[in-house]
């Protein structure tokens, strides 16, 4: 098991611990399913920034502390050095980089996101949340697939889109694919 990963886990269980709630509880309240939401807390699942983000803004627990364990300080600015932001690697080929993870009561979570390239026949994983997303290719070619249209972003390239509507994506050409994405 990914110890990061883990780490992830034990926090949910936690949280629901303290707020003595049950899983179905807090697959209810999330709008997520009580399946997920229990192999999420076993820390044998791949828990998805979505999911931990509609927890987050549900208690009110930032995705910061769900994510690293640590509750944002700053409020006038928080400055993140190119390579140095808050990382974890949910699986070997999805990477999280959080530019702005110091900084409270923020009302937009910045990522790097790396993903690497995976066989053509492994299905993309979709997934939904609450808000509107932003995504600028830094580096490779991706598809993206919103609400059943796949579109094709290369380097340069940026999509603004409502969150809600199931979406995934994969990295093309065999290549590793690193874009900006901006959760609000």
């Amino acid at each position: 098991m990914d110890e990061q990963i883990r780490q992830i886990a034990e926090r949910l269980r936690g949280l629901r611990d303290v707020l003595e709630l049950t899983a179905e509880d807090i697959a209810r309240d999330c709008d997520i399913s009580a399946e997920e939401y229990r192999l999420a807390e076993t820390g044998e699942f791949d828990i998805s920034v979505s999911m931990l983000q509609k927890i987050g803004r549900h208690y009110g627990i930032s995705l910061d502390a769900l994510m690293f364990g640590e509750e944002p300080k700053m409020s006038s600015y928080f400055l993140t050095r190119a390579g140095k932001g808050t990382s974890i690697e949910r699986t070997k080929a999805y990477k999280y980089q959080s530019l702005a993870a110091g900084f409270i009561n923020r009302t937009a979570d910045p990522f790097i996101v790396t993903v690497e390239p995976k066989p053509d026949n492994e299905p993309i994983h979709y997934n939904s949340h609450a808000g509107q997303e932003f995504n600028l290719v830094l580096e490779g070619r991706m598809m993206i697939s919103i609400d059943g249209k796949d579109l094709i972003l290369n380097e340069g390239d940026s999509l603004y889109f409502n969150s809600k509507l199931p979406h995934g994506m994969k990295a093309m050409d065999g290549k590793t694919v690193r874009f900006l994405a901006i959760i609000m």
